[in-house]
């Protein structure tokens, strides 16, 4: 049996990449302008994804088709904005629509790679990641999900190594992962203790939980967890806790790896305790492998290693012990 979410499937759409799920951004003021006269780049992007949190799309389409002629060479800004509608039209199912302006986003920030890499500045990994993940869907809405997939993994590939290739196998993985075998967590170091043996884990229900230190989400989630682990425990409930290194510690300072590991288990435990009965791997490649470039994301495993559950962003206690205590009973 899978399970279906809509909370994974939301957080494909959020905007900065590794980021928290959470709500959609509070609407901002719309800048008032004569139609057709041209608008700051900046408060285009902003008033194209209020209206596609809000599928006004035929709003927003207004608007773009407004401001095209006032762009003599569409900027990585443009096809963001662009992209934002792309997103718009798919919260709302308007696939055609979607896939057009999607269309669009990719082929302009492809021809940008031409002269500049993918990460050269920040706009143009959103955009491009956005229009991947909006034609992804659109295969998979039209009722051809292998398609869907096959497009994803070829432009996971295409982009092996770059910031938008764990937003690009997340949206494989919301298509694929469920009803598959859980992969293998790499374990490159840990925090608390070692991560159980595979063996250890055959007959238990699994809850693993990608986290990341300077995610308030996370925090958020894990007396979720604890009261999980009280409640569930001593049935053959496992938790896991993967999580991987930033580059920086507290506020923001930039770290070694070895510093970070040592704040990790050192003045940030202080703070913020790893339970004991939550080993914690600490790889990069797992956020890679897993598509993890939402934290938390949960991956909710039955007891034949099998995943039920894939979600990027928080869910409650009722939401993850209904599952639990589902594939506990079976």
């Amino acid at each position: 049996m899978v399970v279906k979410t809509i909370t994974g499937f939301a957080c494909v759409f959020v905007a900065v990449l590794s980021v928290a799920c959470g709500s959609p951004p509070a609407a901002t003021e719309i800048v008032a302008t004569e139609p057709g006269s041209p608008i700051e780049i900046s408060d285009l992007i902003g008033q194209i994804r209020d209206m596609a949190w809000a599928e006004e799309v035929d709003a927003a389409v207004r608007l773009i088709e407004q401001q095209r002629s006032h762009q003599e060479v569409p900027s990585a800004q443009w096809q963001v904005a662009v992209s934002w509608l792309a997103r718009g039209a798919s919260f709302a199912e308007r696939w055609d629509v979607a896939e057009r302006y999607a269309s669009e986003a990719y082929d302009g920030s492809v021809a940008m790679l031409h002269e500049r890499d993918v990460d050269t500045e920040g706009q143009l990994p959103i955009a491009l990641g956005a229009a991947i993940e909006v034609l992804g869907h659109v295969r998979d809405a039209r009722g051809d999900r292998a398609a869907a997939v096959a497009f994803l993994r070829a432009q996971r590939e295409r982009y092996t190594g770059t910031s938008i290739e764990t937003r690009i196998q997340k949206n494989v993985l919301l298509l694929s992962l469920e009803g598959q075998p859980f992969p293998v967590l790499d374990v490159e170091h840990h925090l608390g203790e070692p991560l159980p043996s595979a063996d250890s884990l055959t007959g238990k229900v699994v809850v693993a939980f990608f986290w990341a230190h300077w995610c308030p989400e996370c925090k958020r989630q894990l007396p979720i967890l604890e009261q999980l682990h009280e409640d569930y425990g001593e049935r053959g409930l496992a938790i896991l806790g993967p999580t991987q290194l930033y580059g920086y510690t507290f506020r923001g300072q930039d770290a070694t790896p070895e510093q970070e590991l040592a704040y990790l288990r050192g003045a940030y435990q202080e703070q913020y305790p790893v339970p004991s009965w939550m080993s914690v791997p600490v790889s990069q490649q797992n956020f890679v492998n897993f598509g993890v470039s939402t934290t938390p994301t949960l991956v909710v495993i039955d007891r034949d290693g099998i995943v039920r559950l894939y979600n990027p962003g928080t869910l409650s206690y009722e939401e993850l012990s209904a599952h639990v205590e589902r594939l506990l009973a079976t």
